[in-house]
């Protein structure tokens, strides 16, 4: 409604406003990298199109985080606006993991009953303007969370607790979205959803190795053979981790938006939660795990992946007796994601130096399913 669209306007504003220390810490946009640029031509003219009240004078940059779809800057700089665009990465070989119309229906139908996403403006099919399909919804300005030392943020063991149980309860909040409500009730099919998760990323680890590695191979053959039953479906989010969180500047406990929705879909939470823990490193892990951390899950104030599952299991009242299973099944995944980049790299597709030592994190992810697998624990492992 106007008025729901008018106070997220107003809280955006607020955020873009915020002059505070805590403003060191919110997320930057920088120079586009080399061989990522967009095509402006078409994409301006679009744009005013389709957005009203857009000027001429825009301009790009981009946010450097990430390992799946880019992500620019529009700086509006005559309104002093921003937006935010997003188009599959080039060369992309999997084009179901960067389906940007999929993550902007979702984010069209959580929008009106949901306050934790941005408002998403306009969707194109069109791979002409750009080369390839893309949208844009509106900047939401804050803190996110990266693996470095988040400078500018408070992270005490107090404020870590808070942000933590923020994260968890969004992610109790995700699962329980009314799907009638949000017109969501058809978009997935959750029946068979295990099932056709373990196959399919099985098959997708097939298709991009260009290493052997067993320990992936084994929580391939391991998930195949001990499947649990499903229980009742929900919306998932299927990337949900800190650094897809944006965080209020004033306080950074406060989740202002829940990014990455292109993965999104019905199916069993607790395959949710299994991928989100596959990225919660603690502190008592390896020091091949601490390498692989996304975020400051490590420090004072965060659970255990133990507890986190725990508190789960008591604020959404669903069965974690079998989690080992959703935990394999979340280290295979993330296995299979950074072989899919490295793949990307290694054949020319991407220039980023970043993704050269991706298959070195396959392998401690092998490592690591291979070590609880034996252990039949989530927890630390030797």
């Amino acid at each position: 409604s106007p008025h729901v669209f008018s106070e997220r306007s107003k809280r955006s504003r607020h955020c873009e406003e915020e002059t505070t220390m805590a403003n060191e810490g919110l997320d930057r946009a920088r120079d586009v990298r080399q061989g990522e640029e967009l095509e402006t031509t078409e994409l301006l003219p679009y744009l005013r199109d389709h957005i009203e009240g857009l000027s001429e004078d825009i301009h790009v940059r981009q946010f450097p985080a990430g390992h799946s779809n880019l992500t620019y800057l529009l700086e509006d700089q005559v309104n002093d606006k921003g937006y935010v665009l997003r188009r599959p990465p080039f060369g992309a070989q999997v084009k179901s993991g960067h389906d940007m119309g999929r993550e902007f229906r979702v984010m069209s139908a959580l929008y009106p009953i949901w306050p934790k996403v941005p408002r998403p403006f306009v969707m194109c099919e069109d791979e002409s303007i750009i080369g390839a399909s893309f949208y844009v919804m509106e900047r939401v300005e804050g803190v996110i969370l990266r693996r470095g030392k988040n400078k500018g943020v408070d992270l005490s063991e107090a404020t870590m607790e808070g942000i933590c149980t923020s994260f968890l309860e969004t992610f109790v909040e995700i699962h329980g979205v009314d799907l009638e409500a949000a017109g969501l009730s058809e978009f997935g099919k959750p029946e068979g959803y295990i099932e056709r998760q373990v196959s399919g990323w099985t098959r997708r680890w097939k298709k991009a190795m260009t290493d052997t590695v067993e320990g992936v191979d084994a929580m391939a053959a391991w998930l195949a053979e001990n499947q649990p039953k499903e229980q009742s479906a929900g919306l998932i989010h299927n990337d949900f981790k800190y650094d897809n969180l944006i965080l209020d500047p004033e306080d950074p406990t406060k989740v202002l938006a829940v990014l990455d929705w292109e993965m999104a879909t019905l199916g069993d939470p607790l395959m949710d939660l299994g991928s989100s823990l596959a990225y919660w490193v603690e502190a008592k892990d390896s020091f091949v795990l601490q390498q692989l951390k996304f975020g400051p899950t490590d420090l004072p104030g965060n659970l255990s992946r133990t507890e986190l599952v725990e508190a789960y299991a008591e604020r959404s009242g669903r069965d974690v007796s079998n989690f080992l299973f959703y935990y394999i099944y979340g280290l295979f995944k993330l296995a299979v994601i950074a072989q899919q980049i490295y793949y990307r790299y290694k054949h020319g597709h991407t220039s980023d130096e970043r993704f050269a030592g991706l298959i070195f994190a396959v392998q401690a992810l092998g490592q690591a399913g291979e070590a609880a697998i034996a252990s039949g624990e989530i927890g630390p492992q030797a």
